[in-house]
């Protein structure tokens, strides 16, 4: 932080308008300008005589589930501009009865629906479905190990907030109860702690990165689903940026990095409980459990990244550290809810985009921390980055 002003208060400078108009005119102006430009481009279409074809179909399945022994189901997307009728639905090559919820078979521009399939499956078999379109394009996807897909049952919102419990708050407490030994710590090795915690946290972002780009992905392209990967990445870092930018420097600026940290860290969480969640709404039982042991042992480094900030200072009430340690931990459980209820590509591609600029503006924050305290560049800070990023890497083959 400096001493230096980051902005001139919003005091509006005196300039003399054009015209001796209105201030606010001249703002209005340029928005008038280019409504004119835009409403008349579209009503003379001047690129009609350039259109050579028609836009081809494109129908996106982000979604199939099993809600019983006798239903297959799919969520679609329209992505195409323009309209498209479903003809069909074929099962391994034979045509089958369909209905589309609230539309008569035909979608709309970027009009999305539910097609049910009145179909007698088989549990762990595999299916290949087919749509098609009115002009005999097919849009395929496969189902594998077929298992039926459980809802948001009572039994379930409590399991999921129990085994969000476990990959959230326990492991990211039991990583805190290294604060006191922390405090013990020279100011040199300190600062090896923080630079540890930023390569933790830049393990995370590059292990996210993969994720986000890899699940947008699967977003209906309608919706531009990198676009939206880009977007929530730079929102979210300018945005707590902004936020951090009006906080002042000494303890308070310590505490307030540490709450920015169990943020990060709480929607890099709020990731992984959508993981579980989806594992287990999709029958995938084993993977979840499988993915609740990798999550305890990976999350219980996350615990000293939150504590690390405060080490080199006056200890915070008790509060603080239970409120970091729900902040941090607890958005696993909800995000073990929205993943059971949803399964939905674009919100998993939204909250891995916010968590990943959450986990950049406390790098940063925590880069500057360690700058200010002495060189960066020093031996110990460039082995405790290091020994982050490897140790992060390890617990991440467990996590799988």
């Amino acid at each position: 932080m400096t001493d230096t002003p980051k902005s001139d208060g919003g005091v509006a400078r005196r300039q003399k308008q054009p015209f001796g108009l209105p201030r606010w005119v001249m703002g209005v102006v340029p928005i008038v300008l280019l409504v004119l430009l835009v409403g008349g481009f579209v009503m003379t279409t001047p690129l009609a005589g350039l259109q050579t074809g028609e836009p081809l179909p494109d129908v996106g399945i982000s979604q199939t589930s099993l809600p019983n022994d006798h239903t297959i189901r799919l969520q679609v997307t329209n992505n195409a501009p323009e309209p498209i009728t479903i003809s069909q639905v074929r099962i391994d090559e034979a045509n089958w009865g369909f209905s589309i919820s609230g539309s008569d078979n035909t979608l709309a521009p970027r009009e999305s629906a539910t097609i049910d399939i009145p179909y007698n499956w088989m549990e762990g078999y595999d299916y290949d479905v087919g749509l098609i379109a009115a002009d005999g394009t097919t849009f395929p996807v496969t189902i594998e190990a077929a298992q039926l897909t459980t809802g948001l049952t009572g039994q379930v919102v409590g399991t999921l907030a129990f085994v969000g419990f476990l990959i959230g708050v326990v492991p990211i407490a039991l990583g805190m109860l290294w604060f006191p030994f922390m405090q013990s710590m020279s100011e040199k090795w300190l600062n090896a702690v923080l630079a540890f915690s930023a390569g933790v946290l830049g393990f995370l972002v590059f292990d996210a990165g993969f994720d986000v780009f890899e699940s947008a992905g699967d977003v209906p392209s309608v919706f531009s689903g990198p676009m939206i990967a880009v977007l929530g990445i730079a929102g979210s870092w300018l945005v707590l940026q902004a936020i951090m930018d009006w906080r002042n420097d000494g303890e308070e600026s310590r505490l307030s990095i540490a709450y920015s940290a169990g943020l990060a860290i709480g929607l890099h969480n709020l990731a992984e409980g959508l993981a579980i969640g989806t594992a287990f709404a999709t029958g995938r039982s084993a993977l979840g459990v499988f993915l609740i042991i990798g999550f305890m042992i990976h999350n219980v480094s996350e615990g000293p990244v939150v504590v690390a900030p405060l080490a080199d200072g006056k200890r915070p009430a008790l509060r603080h550290f239970v409120a970091l340690g729900l902040l941090a931990g607890a958005p696993a459980i909800l995000g073990g809810w929205i993943g059971s209820l949803s399964q939905s590509p674009l919100l998993s591609t939204l909250f891995l985009a916010i968590g990943i600029g959450a986990l950049l503006q406390v790098v940063v924050d925590i880069v500057d921390m360690v700058r200010r305290s002495g060189s960066i560049r020093s031996a110990p800070n460039m082995l405790g980055f290091a020994i982050g990023l490897v140790f992060m890497y390890g617990t991440s083959l467990i996590a799988g």
